[in-house]
């Protein structure tokens, strides 16, 4: 289904190709020449291929050409369709089958020779019966489409902390991708000569063969999102730090140098090589005299990581700068300091609930050149999500239905006069125009707040560690750990509340926000946490938990967040330079009175004291919970 947008007269359909692709190549995608490839790459090509038997195989250059030609061709199979020139220049949004959305947890697999390995969190398989199953599976599963071989780069080509990366892929939408979030292209391809490389597969699982052109299986192949969601794998084998994933298209199970590589493959190197890989944001903060620090931050899903990273600050003089939003490999330098790079080249951000109140500075990150994937589409060629002021243009929702309009309830608490004056609240749940999990795809270079320093090959110094999570009580606004130990139990016992995006009730353990991308046994990962104040000469961060969470008897926020929470932060940043007092408590050291400048935010009488507080009852039931999921949740671990 077009949208208005695609068939209005103003604007036809072949106008916004031309204005969108002023790069075009003719040549198309030219056959690969094998010849220019690195002796084991060219192995690991040639394998594949003669397993996958594509029709064509084309090497990715990550030109700006290529980029367009790309899109071209996924607008061209109805994959895409590309915004508004003018206001959205350089974007395009993309909608994908209804049943693949989102990551897929079950069908993933840590492939080890011991199951032991693969610990208590992880879907094990052994590696041995696992690779049999998916060459079975890999066998022609790209008959009539194009391999693309992605050179990839995981971090500065040239930096001791960056890593490489292959991936070969059926998907014009992933070699697009690929190009956004990682370094994508001749330079990395060239330092394959010399460095190993992480060897990544990936297919729809859809060849294009001929049959009965009513056949589920023909039109299926054929459709905008070919994907074979029956029989999708996401594996990893971390002996031979091997991915190969089968049947989605979806980025999380797809872009093999995301939460594959970069924490899965990547934490299995991290642990052999003495270093860390986390599922942490990286940020730059400079207090009103100049000085900067760099902090890391694990938070999970829906507790506010992007909007730390981007914080627009709401006390004067203050700066917040983005390194990374998402990922962080942190090894020791020369002088004991833990260092770190954000290993990404771009920014995969839920859409729904990112706005100009929530995130202005992830807003003006995806103005351009961005990749939606399953938003709402407006008349006018912009983009919709629930968070954003429904326009008054129609809506097409991410299903391609036209005419979409909000789902309304009663507004019950009677603020403001509701949905247009109706005294209706929109129900942001029920039939949403964008789907819940859709995501925008942009090169972290357009964030407005970008640390200057983001892309220094050795990294950025981290003075302070930050744990967080959605808790309505117990756990109090911000507390410091007593030590590097103690810091590590603090993250490795992290619970949040579950929120309506997670398939979940309660709340649920979630240790340093790594649980579903640890790449090997999660007690081993906590011992090597454990090890790494050991190094020789290591000053390690201090650690930190904070909470923008707790609520009152009527549910409300306590604390106002956002950018109130750099008043969190500057207590962080003063603890780390020892000018910050504390009072210690049975779970670490919190804020003494008054260290908290909150006197402009007119909090009510009492909040402050609520917000510290330390609550013994709560936290005995707390302990016996954490007990609970380490002696149960954590054993036995199968042998």
């Amino acid at each position: 289904t077009q949208s208005t947008w695609e068939t209005s007269q103003e604007h036809t359909f072949r106008q916004i190709v031309c204005s969108h692709f002023p790069h075009r190549a003719p040549m198309g995608f030219p056959q690969i020449d094998y010849a220019v490839l690195p002796e084991k790459v060219k192995e690991f090509v040639l394998r594949t291929v003669e397993l996958c038997t594509p029709d064509s195989v084309y090497l990715c250059n990550g030109s700006q050409q290529e980029f367009d030609r790309l899109m071209e061709l996924l607008v061209n199979a109805g994959t895409c369709i590309p915004l508004n020139p003018e206001t959205r220049p350089g974007c395009f949004a993309a909608f994908t089958d209804p049943a693949d959305v989102a990551r897929a947890e079950k069908d993933t697999f840590i492939c080890s020779k011991d199951e032991r390995d693969a610990g208590p969190t992880n879907n094990w398989a052994p590696a041995d019966k696992k690779m049999a199953e998916l060459r079975v599976l890999f066998t022609g599963s790209m008959r009539g489409r194009r391999m693309y071989v992605v050179p990839f780069s995981m971090g500065p080509v040239d930096s001791p902390l960056g890593k490489l990366g292959v991936e070969l892929t059926d998907s014009a939408y992933v070699a697009a991708s690929m190009r956004i979030m990682t370094r994508m292209g001749a330079a990395a391809l060239a330092a394959m000569a010399t460095r190993e490389f992480v060897p990544c597969v990936h297919s729809v699982g859809q060849p294009l063969i001929e049959g009965d052109p009513e056949s589920a299986d023909y039109k299926s192949a054929r459709s905008p999102w070919p994907c074979n969601i029956a029989h999708r794998n996401v594996c990893h084998f971390p002996e031979t730090h091997a991915i190969w994933s089968f049947g989605s298209g979806y980025g999380g199970n797809s872009l093999l140098g995301k939460k594959c590589f970069a924490l899965r493959i990547a934490s299995v190197q991290a642990r052999d090589e003495g270093w860390l890989a986390e599922h942490m944001l990286i940020l730059g903060i400079t207090n009103p005299a100049g000085e900067k620090r760099y902090m890391a931050a694990a938070f999970p899903s829906a507790s506010g990581k992007t909007n730390l990273a981007m914080m627009l600050p709401s006390v004067p003089g203050w700066k917040i700068e983005t390194v990374g939003d998402d990922i962080a490999w942190m090894r020791f330098g020369q002088d004991g300091r833990l260092y770190a790079i954000n290993p990404e080249y771009g920014i995969f951000g839920v859409a729904p609930g990112t706005s100009f109140s929530s995130n202005p500075n992830a807003m003006l990150s995806c103005t351009k050149n961005a990749l939606f994937t399953n938003v709402g589409v407006t008349d006018d060629g912009d983009v919709y999500w629930e968070g954003l002021p429904v326009p008054d243009t129609d809506i097409m929702d991410w299903r391609r239905r036209k005419h979409w309009l909000p789902t309304l309830r009663p507004n019950y608490k009677g603020r403001g006069t509701g949905y247009k004056g109706t005294g209706y609240k929109i129900d942001e749940k029920t039939d949403p125009a964008a789907q819940p999990n859709s995501r925008f795809t942009a090169p972290i270079a357009q964030c407005p707040v970008l640390d200057p320093n983001w892309e220094l090959a050795q990294g950025v110094p981290i003075d302070a560690i930050i744990f967080g999570g959605r808790r309505n009580d117990t756990v109090p606004l911000v507390y410091q750990a007593f030590s590097w130990q103690h810091g590590t139990f603090i993250g490795a016992t992290m619970r949040s509340q579950a929120t309506s995006a997670a398939d979940q009730v309660g709340l649920n353990h979630d240790p340093m926000a790594i649980k579903p991308f640890c790449g090997y046994n999660i007690k081993d990962y906590f011992a090597h946490w454990l090890s790494m104040e050991k190094a020789p000469g290591a000053r390690v961060p201090k650690i930190f938990n904070v909470n923008w969470f707790q609520v009152d008897s009527t549910g409300q926020f306590l604390w106002p967040g956002f950018g109130d929470n750099i008043r969190v932060l500057e207590w962080i940043f003063n603890r780390c330079a020892g000018t910050a007092s504390a009072v210690e408590t049975p779970i670490g050291y919190v804020p003494s009175k008054n260290e908290l400048k909150t006197e402009d935010l007119h909090l009510a009488p009492g909040v402050m004291d609520r917000l510290l507080r330390v609550d013994p009852a709560l936290w005995r039931k707390e302990l016996a919970d954490i007990t609970t999921y380490i002696e149960k949740g954590l054993n036995p671990t199968p042998h």
